[in-house]
């Protein structure tokens, strides 16, 4: 297995993980928070869509496909490409607002086909490029698909554990 086709495998797991999260639940449960705080299964999976979605447009020198894709207004938010939920307190976290189970969804797969799309045509060398020098050491694409990679898998997970609560 080449790498390309290893990070398409690794990320191809990645829709039924969203689609178990969110699959059955009405707009009032994604916004349900556990215990009445906490994250909610639509923001962990809004989230989880907005940082690979903004990676990846990084990455590609590209919009990302949430403005591009007018998505914004479907979770109640405005069209900020820096909206990705860093740092939202938990008032930040109830105001993003899905519309549907549907909307967090086909945002997650247009995301997903974009990504897989460009992964799947990267060779072992490319990976080394630096992409980041903000950090110490610099930051290569490899380290930044992983990144994206482990934080989309925790909050699937989390989103996982979340519906299970509701």
């Amino acid at each position: 297995m080449n790498v390309s086709e290893l990070l398409a495998e690794a990320y191809g797991r990645l829709p039924d993980l969203v689609d178990t999260a969110v699959d059955g639940l009405t707009a009032e449960q994604l916004r349900t928070a556990p215990a009445g705080r906490g994250n909610t299964v639509g923001w962990l999976v809004w989230h989880l869509t907005r940082v690979q979605d903004s990676h990846i447009a990084e990455l590609l020198g590209e919009e990302q496909i949430y403005l591009a894709g007018g998505w914004a207004s479907r979770f109640g938010r405005k069209p900020d490409p820096d909206d990705t939920g860093y740092g939202h307190s938990p008032e930040d976290v109830a105001a993003v607002r899905p519309q549907s189970a549907e909307a967090l969804t086909n945002y997650y797969r247009a995301v997903h086909e974009r990504t897989v799309a460009y992964v799947s045509g990267l060779t072992a060398e490319e990976l080394d490029r630096v992409v980041d020098e903000a950090w110490d050491p610099p930051v290569t694409l490899g380290v930044r698909l992983v990144s994206i990679l482990d934080d989309d898998v925790q909050h699937a997970g989390q989103a996982a554990y979340v519906r299970g609560l509701l």
